[in-house]
């Protein structure tokens, strides 16, 4: 296995739902220690400074650390665990999957249960389980036995999902794509830039809460203050049954692409022709998504304080927001190649360009 898909297979199996991201925030610390200046802000957010041969502009590339998980919410008298979801799950997806319960005692797992459609009247075999009529397994024999395994109301829930290379070697199965997609991008673009001269200082930022509420770009964006904001996440691929091609329209294994619309941002038009324009230069396929729902961090970097032109670089996942997805490594490799080229191109005459009328 490559040093890229160790990366992946590390950064994907490593456990981090929004409030708990310290373990993925030290993976990250100990991959970029000598590569960049690390630290990171009051929220947790882990900020990796690149200096280039200029401390001006300030590039942010911004990945969030975090996935969608839960929160032991209630322990019931037999030992079952309620919980809340911590990000936007949809219930279809959630029944009968493996989780870990992070406990100060260590790793507990469990099984997310649900009456069985066997004893259900025939009416309510067609509904789908909604979540508050779910509960986690752990083996439990009561509310004693649970709190003896050290479970305690507000544990957090990680999915269970390692990483698997699939038959065709280039599609990546994994947990928590979205995004940690995104961390590993930033991370590796910086380390092509250590061999690199670029005209500016970039920012890798790893994120927290991103999946409730951005709360990790509002904080960490006051702490870089850039002149230029990336969000690098995942986007919706909808090459897949059912899916009509202008309801999502990027491919795997058809390069990054560029989110055009999402509930948070309006990309910035300057920002993204220059972006289309240096993906051409370099052969760098590029697609184009929207999204009617959703946000990224861009949402909140581009209106930190008098606005940050900012763009969302994406790249192609199936099933996101459930326990499992599918990514492929050529469009992993070109937003990464994507990002050095624009990194080496954003000197402060450009940056202005992009900010002018």
């Amino acid at each position: 296995m490559d040093e890229r898909l160790k990366l992946l297979k590390e950064i994907s199996e490593v456990p981090g739902v929004p409030g708990f991201e310290d373990e993925v925030r030290a993976l990250i610390r100990e991959r970029m220690t000598g590569l960049a200046e690390v630290s990171r802000d009051n929220l947790g957010s882990v900020i990796c400074k690149k200096t280039g041969s200029s401390e001006a502009p300030r590039i942010m590339m911004a990945g969030h650390m975090d996935e969608i998980g839960m929160m032991v919410t209630y322990i019931t008298k037999e030992g079952f665990l309620k919980f809340q979801t911590l990000g936007g799950w949809w219930d279809q997806v959630m029944l009968a999957q493996r989780v870990v319960i992070k406990t100060s005692l260590g790793d507990v797992p469990g099984l997310i249960g649900s009456k069985p459609p066997h004893i259900l009247k025939p009416e309510e075999r067609n509904k789908v389980t909604q979540k508050d009529q779910m509960f986690i397994d752990i083996g439990a024999s009561s509310k004693e036995d649970a709190e003896g395994m050290g479970v305690l109301p507000g544990d957090p829930v990680v999915p269970v999902s390692p990483f698997q290379q699939m038959k065709n070697p280039k599609y990546l199965m994994g947990k928590a794509w979205d995004n940690r997609v995104g961390c590993a991008i930033f991370m590796e673009a910086i380390k092509q830039l250590a061999c690199v001269e670029h005209p500016n200082t970039v920012y890798g930022v790893g994120t927290v809460q991103e999946e409730v509420g951005l709360r990790g770009a509002t904080t960490s964006v006051a702490a870089v203050e850039p002149d230029i904001g990336f969000a690098l996440e995942v986007d919706i691929a909808g090459d897949m049954p059912g899916v009509k091609e202008f309801e999502a329209q990027s491919k795997l294994g058809k390069g990054p692409s560029i989110l055009l619309y999402d509930r948070s941002m309006v990309p910035h038009r300057k920002l993204r022709d220059f972006v289309v324009q240096t993906a051409r230069a370099a052969n760098i396929p590029l697609q184009f998504n929207a999204m009617a729902g959703g946000g990224t961090d861009a949402g909140r970097i581009h209106v930190y304080k008098t606005g940050v032109p900012s763009i969302v670089i994406c790249v192609p996942a199936r099933y996101i927001h459930s326990h499992a997805g599918i990514i492929h490594k050529d469009d992993f490799d070109a937003a990464v190649a994507l990002m050095v080229a624009l990194a080496k191109k954003l000197d402060a005459g450009t940056v202005a360009e992009i900010k002018s009328d």
